[in-house]
């Protein structure tokens, strides 16, 4: 019998069947409810989208994706939510890619027992201002790249192809569009229309020398064919910048050098939340932890 588990006619049938004479036992006092149950209904205002909840002996209770996601954390709620001391959530990091039977959070309650009015202050709490965690999916995402180079495009793309290749595979997709153009300002633009006619989640600008600025040939391709720069000069790694704009509600995304090593960054970060077709924004891009930002 796990701890808190409640003791029936039949289990007390079958310890006195044992010789177990004498137990120890928790009795809920009144203003008191079972840690099993808090841990439960906590639980369901704690996370939404795509995720499901699995209770676990010790009031305990685990969120699990049920499919492919992107998780959004509200840390600010989170740390509040802690503060209170009968009953902790812990979640994964914001922004974290997770696949299905992934555990991406947990609700743990005081052993046995709950106050009712705490756990429903913070069921309260949830209501209003909740949820902590979002489940948000990553359904058939379709990725479009551009390769650039000042001097040949194909070089770019003989450079990048293959690190392109293993990063996305590690989020479970793919390249399904891609060109090559000169770095320059109108081969960029035309290309970039041109991979924006397919419609794609997200548009990478995989590029060899541009310092992701507005003023590079990146950008003024980008402006030139009415992107909206969100963010750039964000450090993704030493020596490598990140541009982020938005092409209607299409992401494009400049990081030059950032594709020359498998190794994980900014990018990685990055390409979950657009992935699930959630709008980042410049502060969010800022709060990723990466330096901070030169701009």
């Amino acid at each position: 019998m796990a701890k808190g588990h409640l003791l029936s006619e039949d289990d007390i049938r079958l310890l006195d069947a044992e010789g177990m004479e004498r137990i120890w036992v928790a009795e809920l006092e009144q203003g008191e409810v079972g840690e099993d149950y808090a841990a439960n209904l906590i639980a369901s205002e704690v996370g939404c989208g795509s995720l499901e909840i699995r209770l676990v002996a010790g009031g305990r209770a685990n969120l699990m994706a049920t499919e492919t996601c992107c998780l959004l954390v509200d840390d600010q709620l989170l740390r509040e939510v802690n503060q209170t001391g009968c009953l902790a959530v812990a979640t994964s990091p914001n922004f974290g890619h997770a696949l299905a039977g992934q555990r991406v959070a947990t609700v743990k309650t005081t052993p046995f027992a709950v106050p009712r009015g705490e756990m429903e202050s913070m069921r309260a709490t949830l209501r209003e201002r909740g949820p902590i965690l979002q489940g948000r999916p990553i359904r058939n995402p379709v990725v479009a790249v551009l390769y650039c180079d000042p001097l040949a495009g194909d070089r770019a793309r003989l450079l990048f192809e293959g690190i392109m290749r293993t990063r996305l595979e590690r989020l479970g997709t793919g390249v399904h569009f891609a060109l090559s153009a000169l770095e320059e300002e109108a081969p960029v633009a035309r290309a970039l229309e041109h991979l924006l006619r397919s419609r794609p989640t997200v548009l990478l600008v995989a590029s060899t020398t541009a310092p992701a600025t507005p003023t590079d040939a990146v950008g003024q391709a980008m402006d030139r064919i009415g992107c909206k720069i969100e963010r750039f000069l964000a450090p993704v790694e030493p020596g490598n910048l990140l541009l982020l704009a938005y092409a209607g509600d299409v992401p494009v995304v400049s990081a030059p050098g950032c594709f020359r090593s498998p190794k994980p960054n900014v990018v990685d970060l990055l390409l979950p939340p657009l992935l699930a077709r959630y709008r980042v924004n410049a502060a969010e891009v800022a709060s990723l932890g990466h330096g901070g930002l030169l701009q």
